[in-house]
């Protein structure tokens, strides 16, 4: 028996968001198993990703082979522009068992259903006994929401909170939340201080050089800029753990009061910016979750409690419940389009050229970074994509190329979901639109905008005020039996004929005229 099992010879897969230091295959090496990571046409190619979201990924699986090896783990690596890579999982795999006679294949669970339909699929096909595994990493399995709200008609996002905050016994006091009260997000909604200078960011100067390099020696088209002598993402699990340090010892303290300000002179303010870390599973949202709790706890009086309740709320909350949601309205769910969108991005979307100031400093802050924080995706280019009407499965395709931290999962019902309200409400109770009025009371975008935010007709009115009146009066079918947005429709209704008309008049010659604003 044991020389049987000492023949079976096994070919782990990892993929590039599966970099899990501590999974339960790294409790001990064996020589009859190797791991393979590969960087695929497959994957770089189906959507227009950021360069340095390429790049990101590419140096992190890098690192994590490289760590795999120095570890005495049996280790296959293929680069992208190694002459034996097939450009696809299938046939590379089908290649390795042939070549090195593997007589097994295991997976983790993929996060993305493109790939969990992919690779299902594939193992029916081999010849070889195949098993999946759990990736260990999040708080809830795939089905745990859905049973949760099993018999219900409503998804609602605090009740899934509540419930993981007691099954994890995160900040409570028994059956209790710690302090009585379980949401502060009340107190998390304050605009930046004229004048105020946020914390100087952490980032790392990784020379990422090699790696660009060989994308440059493929047509694999790409968005966005690069420092490659300078990459500023962590890229592997000890960098990951040094920005989360920074995190709760220099922004958390402040991190709740301004999550959702926005500013042209700091582009990455209090916000943890531990998604791609997360997202590749380097770190753990437990690890994470608990860290910022540890910290509060040696030092209550600088950190109040609705600070570490606010980016508490981020990872075991909202994070676990897209993608509960994910895994239980997909494949349909990424079809959604309540609204019936038609159009097409602005194509200033790809370059930042709009006067639009909130719009121009949003886009152009991805471009560089491939970051910006869930407000400026929110509520301004998310917001302006709804009022315009574009096709909701444009701006998946922008959003999960352009950010650093965007996989389907959390991608698509961030967006088709929760800001393009395309899912009809199942995540949000209402549409997030709004006017100027918003975008001034959270930002200083407005001051120095080619636009002006008080007037809503004539050539200086601020494009969000009559697309916001326009988009209600558009949707009034779908939206008037909405009680979160009756108070709107009241509004709208007790307004002159004539100021409606000049309203919808000024709307649709900016929708007409959309690239040139």
């Amino acid at each position: 028996m044991s020389d049987a099992k000492k023949e079976i010879k096994t070919l782990r897969l990892i993929l590039g968001d599966q970099l899990n230091h501590q999974h339960s295959w790294f409790k001990e090496t064996n020589s009859n198993i190797t791991y393979v990571l590969m960087e695929l046409r497959q994957e770089t190619d189906y959507v227009h990703h950021h360069i340095q979201k390429v790049v990101g990924f590419f140096a992190a699986m890098q690192n994590f082979a490289k760590e795999l090896s120095e570890k005495n783990y049996q280790v296959i690596y293929i680069s992208l522009n190694d002459k034996e890579n097939l450009q696809s999982f299938d046939k590379n795999i089908l290649q390795l068992i042939s070549n090195h006679q593997y007589t097994h294949f295991e997976y983790q669970l993929p996060d993305e259903y493109r790939l969990d339909k992919y690779f299902k699929s594939f193992t029916q096909t081999l010849s070889i006994t195949h098993q999946v595994i759990d990736t260990e990493h999040f708080l809830s399995t795939r089905q745990e929401l859905g049973e949760f709200f099993s018999g219900k008609k409503t998804y609602l996002m605090e009740s899934f909170y509540r419930y993981m905050r007691k099954k994890h016994n995160v900040l409570m006091d028994g059956k209790d939340p710690l302090t009585g009260k379980w949401n502060y997000d009340e107190d998390n909604r304050k605009k930046l201080p004229a004048n105020h200078k946020a914390t100087a960011p952490l980032v790392f100067d990784n020379d990422v050089t090699s790696i660009l390099k060989e994308i440059q020696q493929t047509d694999i088209k790409t968005i966005g800029t690069i420092d490659a002598e300078n990459f500023i993402w962590p890229i592997n699990r000890y960098q990951s753990l040094q920005l989360l340090d920074f995190f709760v010892e220099e922004c958390l303290p402040l991190f709740g009061t301004y999550e959702d300000a926005m500013t042209p002179t700091d582009w990455s303010l209090y916000h943890s910016r531990l998604s791609f870390s997360m997202n590749t599973k380097l770190i753990s949202p437990l690890e994470v979750i608990n860290r910022a709790i540890d910290e509060w706890k040696k030092r209550p009086t600088q950190i109040e409690f609705n600070q570490l309740e606010g980016f508490v709320r981020q990872i075991i909350g909202w994070r676990e419940y897209m993608r509960g949601i994910y895994w239980l309205k997909m494949p349909e769910f990424a079809n959604m389009n309540y609204f019936n969108h038609q159009d097409k991005l602005p194509n200033w979307y790809w370059t930042g050229d709009t006067k639009m100031k909130c719009l121009s400093h949003s886009i152009k802050q991805s471009l560089e970074y491939a970051y910006a924080h869930h407000i400026q995706r929110l509520m301004v280019t998310g917001n302006f994509a709804l009022l315009a009407g574009v096709h909701p499965d444009e701006v998946d395709q922008w959003y999960l190329g352009i950010y650093i931290d965007a996989i389907d999962w959390v991608e698509i019902t961030n967006t088709r979901g929760m800001s393009q309200f395309a899912d009809g409400g199942i995540i949000g109770t209402k549409p997030y639109v709004s006017s100027a009025t918003y975008i001034d009371k959270m930002s200083h975008y407005c001051k120095t905008c080619h636009y002006n935010k008080a007037i809503k007709t004539g050539d200086k009115a601020c494009p969000f005020n009559s697309l916001y009146w326009n988009f209600y009066d558009r949707h009034l079918n779908l939206l008037n039996k909405n009680p979160r947005i009756g108070m709107m429709y009241n509004v709208w209704n007790r307004m002159e004929t004539k100021a409606k008309l000049d309203l919808l008049e000024q709307a649709e010659y900016y929708l007409k005229h959309i690239n040139e604003l």
